[in-house]
């Protein structure tokens, strides 16, 4: 093990990467985000990541922006279908002053009506701006399709109207009942013993009152295969394929990540990009993605291209698609496969925040982090088999969905 958990008596968790460097990458992680949002409440989980940073019963908005900035250091934030977090990289020397900055945003913000309103213009903004990027709406479009009638397919952001109407009384009561102190992880990778890293954990977070409040999480049902074209005002024709896929837990989990690499993942010598961009030079950008959740996950493949186009990359794509459920990969294929995988895997830990998070994260849902060896070895026991079963259930025809934006 390469890493150091606590629980303080609260409920909220500690882990703890060591590395010899000087910045160090702390993370807050809270399970909840916006599939808890009761009906009417899109977008709030995300609102209350914006909020956290505007005042507290010590701080003012000024104050908490340069609580760190004035070091040096970067504070962020952002909020998924599942939880929120909170993050920050600085000198080593900074630690404390991080984590009593954390605790303050985090337990003591008030949620002054001034800053509801201002927030909520510029959240309204960013939905806008967001719609005007069909790339990036088609996904949302998309999600929504997918899990329709389930919170799982709710815009992250919320929609105008959703966003004009939340109030403070409705952040408190999603805090209440999301923000379970036993489903909290703070995450510090740097520099220290872990010894002070504990005492510094005791002294800002102990106090904050122990809530165990469980959530209702309902799973979404499967997918019905479906064909669905919109019109926008837009110049190319943007198209996504998909469906659901295994959860975080599923035993399927990493054939699926590898077979995905080696359809449309990372790098120019995937399937898709050699066939359909490489060869034929219809498509700028094409990709696959697959996103894990605690009881379902997302599987999807984008592409944007010219109108005249789009229909023979959609078929080229299902070429590819077919290709891997009536074929095993061979033993060199399915060696490369890995090796090019586990490269990837390995090269993405140097992205130490990103590191820090994902431990916390497979703390909060697992209760343990995997070692990069432990994900190796994962990787390296999915077999052939498992990759055309897995292709063969989850890219099979009638489940999938399609959803193009075409030009109107």
């Amino acid at each position: 093990m390469d890493y150091q958990v606590h629980t303080l008596a609260n409920g909220i968790r500690l882990i703890f990467k060591h590395a010899p460097f000087a910045v160090t990458h702390c993370c807050f992680l809270l399970n909840g985000g916006s599939r808890d949002e009761t009906p009417g409440k899109d977008g709030l989980a995300h609102f209350i990541e914006h909020l956290v940073f505007k005042e507290t019963g010590r701080r003012s908005t000024t104050q908490i922006l340069n609580r760190l900035e004035l070091v040096g250091a970067d504070l962020n934030a952002y909020t998924t279908k599942e939880y929120t977090c909170i993050h920050a990289s600085f000198l080593q020397e900074h630690l404390e002053r991080s984590i009593d900055l954390f605790e303050d945003i985090l337990f003591h913000s008030t949620f002054p009506q001034e800053e509801l309103e201002k927030e909520r213009g510029v959240i309204q903004d960013e939905i806008a701006s967001y719609l005007d990027q069909p790339e990036e709406a088609i996904q949302d479009d998309f999600e929504g399709m997918l899990f329709k009638g389930h919170a799982l397919g709710n815009n992250i952001l919320g929609t105008a109207e959703s966003v004009d109407g939340l109030t403070a009384e409705d952040i408190r009561a999603f805090i209440k009942a999301n923000y379970a102190t036993d489903e909290m992880v703070f995450g510090v990778f740097g520099n220290y013993d872990f010894k002070k890293i504990v005492k510094l954990a005791e002294k800002y977070f102990a106090a904050v009152p122990a809530n165990y409040a469980k959530k209702q999480r309902q799973a979404p049902m499967t997918n019905a295969s479906a064909y669905i074209v919109q019109h926008k005002p837009i110049t190319q024709t943007h198209c996504i394929i998909g469906t659901q896929a295994y959860s975080s837990a599923h035993p399927h989990k990493y054939g699926l990540l590898l077979a995905n690499n080696l359809l449309g993942g990372m790098g120019m010598s995937s399937r898709l990009n050699l066939e359909i961009r490489e060869k034929y030079g219809i498509a700028y950008t094409i990709e696959s993605n697959y996103t894990s959740l605690t009881d379902t996950g997302i599987f999807s493949i984008y592409f944007g291209t010219d109108t005249e186009k789009a229909a023979r990359a959609a078929k080229l794509v299902h070429r590819e698609l077919k290709k891997l459920r009536d074929a095993r990969l061979g033993t060199l294929q399915l060696h490369q496969a890995k090796q090019k995988f586990i490269g990837q895997i390995a090269l993405a830990e140097e992205s130490r925040m990103s590191l820090i998070i994902s431990m916390a994260k497979s703390l909060l849902d697992f209760g343990y982090a995997d070692t990069l060896e432990e994900v190796f070895d994962k990787v390296n026991a999915v077999t052939a088999n498992q990759v055309l079963e897995i292709c063969n259930e989850v890219f099979d025809n009638n489940r999938l969905m399609t959803l193009v934006f075409e030009p109107k």
